[in-house]
C-alpha cells in the first residue's frame, strides 16, 4: 500500500463517450437538506445532468443505484454547472445550468419514500434566459453589495459580459482589446470582476464601473435582453502574467482576497489590488486546481492536478504532499458527505468521477523477529572480496550504450544483387559518355515481437544516390516479415570515397518506447568501375608488397576481366566511370604489385579493394598469416596539394559570400534611391541610377553562380580529399604494421567529418583531432 496514492472512498464512470471540462462539476447541498451533506452535481458536454449523493457502506466500493439521485437529458451541452441564491425571496440554494444558448435556474426537490422505492427527486425549471451571444462562462455573486441573493455574470465567445438579477436581464458590456475569452470569477469582498485576457494580462473590473458605463445602441432590443455594445472600458488594474491562463479561483477571508491563477507552467497568487503575492513554477503541465484555507494564518493551500496523473497539495509555494490519481483531472473540489468530511472529488475529461481521500489506512503488520547468530568475519571478508572483484570487471568492461539483448525485437538482413542490373536504374545523372549502371539492395525485416510504425532510411555518401531513401512500413506482428527494394547508382561526375551504405529501421515496441536498429553494407566495385586497357606510364605510382607467392590477376579480379585480356596475365586495366583510369601490374619474379593512375585519389578504392580480394583469395587457401605490406615513402606531398586545394576553395567560399553581401547592400541603397526619386512629386532626373542598379544586379546574379559553382567544386575537393586521407592511412597501416584498434584512431583523427561545412570544415576539426592525439596517444611521457 503506497502512502502517496489518493485512496478510492467511492467511484463511477459517468455516462458512454462523454466528455467533461472544468465547469462541469459543482459540489454543493443542492437540495438544501437539514443534514447540511453536499451533492455532486454533474454536466457533460453531451447535455446529460447528473446528481449523486456518495455513502458508501465500505470504501472502494461499487456505486449503488440509491447513490444517484438525477439524471436529466437537456439535449444541448451543458457548458457550466454552480449553485447559488438564484430565486427571489428565498435563500435556498438554486442551480444555474449554462449552455451554449441559454441560461436555466432549476430546483432539486426530494420527496421521503415510504416503500420499498425509496426517496425520490425531482428537477424543476424556475426560469430561463435565452441568451442571443454564444456563452463561454459565468460568474455568481452578491452584485453591488446585494444581501440574501446572488446575481449571475455570463461572459460570451465574442468578450460582452452579460448580467442577470435573478429573473431579470440587468445590462451588457463589451470588455475592452477583447480577442478570446478567458476564465472569469467575481470577488465579493471587493465587488470586482477577475479576468484574463488573449493578451496575458489579468485584468480587473469594479462591478460600479460596469454598471454606471453608458448603454450605447438601445434600439435593437429583444423580450428578455437588449444587444448592447458599452462604452470603452478602463480596467481598474492588470497585471501581465506571461502565460495562458487555465483557471481562476478566489480565496476570501474577512482581511483579504486573494486571486489564484494556474497557468500552462506556472501557478500565481495575486492581492485583491493587483500587486504578485507568489509565484510557483510548476515541473509538470498542470490541468486544473483548487485553493482553499489553511489553518495557519497568512498562508494558503492549493490543490493542482496535473498531466501526470498526480494530485499535488502546496502551502503557498511548499509541496507538503503529493498523490498519484488513477486518471487525469480535469475539475477538483472538496467536499464534506454523510461520514467523512474533506473529500476531494475529482473529474476526469471522459467520466471517471472519484471521491478520495489522502494518507493510507493503518497497518498491523509487525516484522517477525530475526534469530541472532554469530557473525563469521572470514566469511564476510571472502564474499566482500568476490563482490569487488565483481564490480572491478564491471566497471572495466561499462559502455555507454546498453548492451543488446540476446535476441532483437527486430532483425535486417541485406542482400545485393551479384550482378548489375540489366536496365539500369540511373536517372537524372551528371555523368556524360558513358552509361552508368546500377545495383539492386534488398533488404529483409523480420520480426519477434509486435513493432509499431516501422520506418527504413537509406543513406549512401554522395556522389552515390539511392531510388529511394525512405520507407513507411504498416505495423508488423509477431514473426512477420516485410521487404524493401531500391536501386543504388553514380549520380555526381566524380569517383565516392566510400562503396558503402547504412539502413537504419525506426519503430517502436507495443509499450511505446522508441528503437533502432542499423545495419551497413558494402557496394561492388563493378558499380563505379569498368575494365579497360591497361597504360604503361602515369603520374602516380604505388607498390604494395606481400609474403605470398604472386597470383595471377584474372583470378583476384574475375569479374574485370575481359575477353582480349585473358593473355594479359600481368597486367590489369580499371577505368573508374567518373575518374582516371588505373593500372595493376603484377611482377613475375618478385612479390609485388604496382597500383598507378593520372589521379592521386583514385588510387584509394582499388589499392582497398585489391587488398580486400587478396584477404579472401589466401583465406581460402587456409593461409593464416598473409600480410601486405608497403615499403614506402608515404606520398605527402600529394596529399598536402589536395589539402591546399580544398582549403583554397573554402577561402574563395568565403570571398564569394562577403562580395555578394557588399552587392545586395549596394543593391538594396540604389533602390532606396530610386524608390526616393519615383516617389517625388517633383519629377527629377535619375542620374544614372538606373544604369547602376542594372549593373549592380548583374554583378549579384554574376556572384551567386559563381559561388554556387564554388559550393559545388567544394564539395567534389571534399570527397577526392577523404579518398586521399582513406588511402595515406591504408598506407601508414600497412607501413608500420599497425593492428585494427590503431588505424581505428587515426581514422577517427583523420575523417572526423561526413559533410564538410563552412562553419566547422576539415581543417578545424583535424587541427583539434591531432592536438588531442599528440597530448594523449602520442605523448612522451609514459603517465599519459
Amino acid at each position: 500500500m503506497s502512502l502517496f496514492k489518493a485512496r478510492d472512498w467511492w467511484s463511477s464512470s459517468v455516462g458512454q463517450d462523454e466528455e467533461f471540462d472544468q465547469g462541469c462539476l459543482c459540489v454543493a447541498n443542492i437540495d438544501n437538506s437539514a443534514t447540511g451533506h453536499d451533492k455532486i452535481i454533474l454536466g457533460s458536454y453531451m447535455g446529460f445532468l447528473r446528481v449523486y449523493a456518495p455513502n458508501p457502506s465500505n470504501p472502494g466500493e461499487a456505486m449503488n443505484p440509491e447513490e444517484q439521485l438525477v439524471e436529466v437529458h437537456l439535449k444541448d451541452p451543458i457548458i457550466q454547472v454552480e449553485a447559488g441564491k438564484f430565486v427571489s425571496g428565498t435563500e435556498n440554494l438554486h442551480l444555474a445550468v449554462l449552455q451554449p444558448r441559454k441560461l436555466s435556474v432549476y430546483t432539486v426537490s426530494g420527496t421521503t419514500g415510504t416503500v420499498d422505492h425509496g426517496n425520490q427527486y425531482q428537477l424543476r425549471l424556475i426560469y430561463e434566459h435565452n441568451l442571443q451571444r454564444t456563452a463561454c462562462n459565468m460568474a455568481y455573486g452578491p452584485f453591488g453589495g446585494v444581501k440574501g441573493r446572488d446575481f449571475i455574470c455570463i461572459q460570451s465567445m465574442d468578450g460582452m459580459l452579460v448580467f442577470f438579477e435573478q429573473e431579470s436581464y440587468a445590462f451588457g458590456r463589451f470588455l475592452p482589446g477583447f480577442l478570446l475569452p478567458g476564465p472569469l470569477c467575481y470577488i465579493a469582498r471587493t465587488d470586482t470582476f477577475i479576468t484574463v485576457s488573449s493578451s496575458r494580462y489579468v485584468e480587473s473590473y469594479k462591478y460600479q464601473t460596469l454598471a454606471v458605463a453608458t448603454d450605447a445602441d438601445t434600439r435593437q432590443e429583444s423580450e428578455h435582453q437588449k444587444l448592447v455594445s458599452g462604452k470603452k472600458l478602463a480596467a481598474d488594474w492588470m497585471l501581465s502574467i506571461g502565460e495562458i491562463a487555465l483557471d481562476l479561483n478566489v480565496l476570501s477571508n474577512p482581511v483579504a482576497a486573494s486571486v489564484f491563477v494556474l497557468g500552462e507552467r506556472n501557478f500565481f497568487c495575486i492581492k485583491e489590488n493587483g500587486q504578485m503575492c507568489f509565484m510557483k513554477k510548476l515541473e509538470h503541465n498542470p490541468s486544473c486546481f483548487l485553493p482553499y484555507a489553511s489553518v495557519c494564518e497568512g498562508t494558503s493551500n492549493s490543490l493542482i492536478g496535473n498531466h501526470n496523473n498526480m494530485l499535488l497539495v502546496y502551502q503557498d509555494v511548499t509541496l507538503q504532499w503529493a498523490a498519484q490519481l488513477p486518471h487525469v483531472p480535469v475539475a477538483i473540489r472538496v467536499a464534506n458527505f454523510q461520514d467523512l468530511k474533506g473529500v476531494v472529488v475529482t473529474l476526469s475529461s471522459d467520466g471517471h468521477l472519484q471521491c478520495s481521500y489522502l494518507g493510507t489506512d493503518p497497518s498491523f503488520f509487525q516484522a517477525p523477529k530475526v534469530e541472532s547468530r554469530e557473525i563469521n568475519y572470514d566469511e564476510l571478508d571472502t564474499e566482500m572480496k568476490s563482490l569487488h572483484k565483481i564490480i572491478k570487471e564491471a566497471s572495466k568492461t561499462q559502455d555507454i550504450l546498453p548492451l543488446a539483448e540476446k535476441e532483437d525485437d527486430l532483425t535486417v538482413a541485406i542482400h545485393i544483387a551479384p550482378n548489375m542490373d540489366a536496365i539500369s536504374q540511373a536517372v537524372s545523372t551528371e555523368v556524360e559518355g558513358e552509361e552508368v549502371p546500377s545495383i539492386t539492395v534488398k533488404v529483409k525485416i523480420k520480426t519477434r515481437l509486435v513493432v509499431q510504425n516501422p520506418k527504413v532510411a537509406v543513406s549512401v555518401q554522395p556522389p552515390l544516390t539511392v531510388t529511394q531513401d525512405l520507407f513507411i512500413i504498416d505495423s508488423m506482428g509477431p514473426g512477420s516479415v516485410s521487404t524493401v527494394t531500391f536501386g543504388v547508382f553514380l549520380k555526381n561526375s566524380y569517383p565516392p570515397a566510400e562503396l558503402g551504405g547504412a539502413v537504419a529501421v525506426s519503430y517502436s515496441t507495443p509499450t511505446g518506447i522508441p528503437r533502432v536498429s542499423q545495419c551497413n553494407f558494402s557496394l561492388p566495385l563493378r558499380l563505379v568501375c569498368i575494365p579497360a586497357s591497361p597504360l604503361k606510364n602515369a603520374n602516380y605510382k604505388v607498390t604494395i608488397d606481400t609474403n605470398k607467392l604472386p597470383v595471377n590477376l584474372l583470378e583476384i579480379f574475375p569479374d574485370f576481366v575481359e575477353a582480349f585480356e585473358e593473355e594479359q596475365v600481368n597486367a590489369l586495366g580499371l577505368q573508374l566511370i567518373a575518374g582516371s583510369r588505373i593500372t595493376l601490374l603484377a611482377s613475375k619474379t618478385s612479390q609485388r604489385y604496382r597500383i598507378q593512375s593520372e589521379a592521386f585519389e583514385d588510387l584509394w578504392l582499388i589499392i582497398q579493394e585489391l587488398n580486400t580480394r587478396f584477404e579472401k583469395h589466401f583465406a581460402k587457401q587456409g593461409a593464416k598469416d598473409f600480410r601486405c605490406s608497403f615499403a614506402g615513402p608515404i606520398p605527402l606531398q600529394e596529399y598536402f596539394e589536395k589539402i591546399d586545394r580544398h582549403f583554397e576553395l573554402r577561402l574563395n567560399s568565403k570571398k564569394y559570400q562577403d562580395l555578394l553581401s557588399e552587392r545586395a547592400v549596394q543593391f538594396r541603397a540604389i533602390q532606396r534611391r530610386l524608390l526616393t526619386r519615383f516617389k517625388d512629386k517633383t519629377p527629377a532626373p535619375l542620374q544614372n541610377l538606373d544604369t547602376l542598379m542594372d549593373g549592380t544586379y548583374r554583378q549579384v546574379i554574376a556572384l551567386a553562380d559563381a559561388a554556387e559553382e564554388n559550393r559545388t567544386a567544394l564539395c567534389q575537393e571534399f570527397t577526392r580529399l577523404r579518398s586521399a586521407t582513406h588511402l595515406i592511412i591504408l598506407l601508414i597501416e600497412l607501413w608500420q604494421n599497425l593492428n585494427r584498434d590503431q588505424t581505428v584512431i587515426l581514422e577517427a583523427t583523420l575523417l572526423p567529418l561526413l559533410q564538410d561545412t563552412p562553419q566547422l570544415g576539415w581543417e578545424e576539426s583535424v587541427d583539434a583531432a591531432v592536438t588531442h592525439l599528440l597530448r594523449t596517444c602520442l605523448s612522451k611521457s609514459p603517465k599519459d
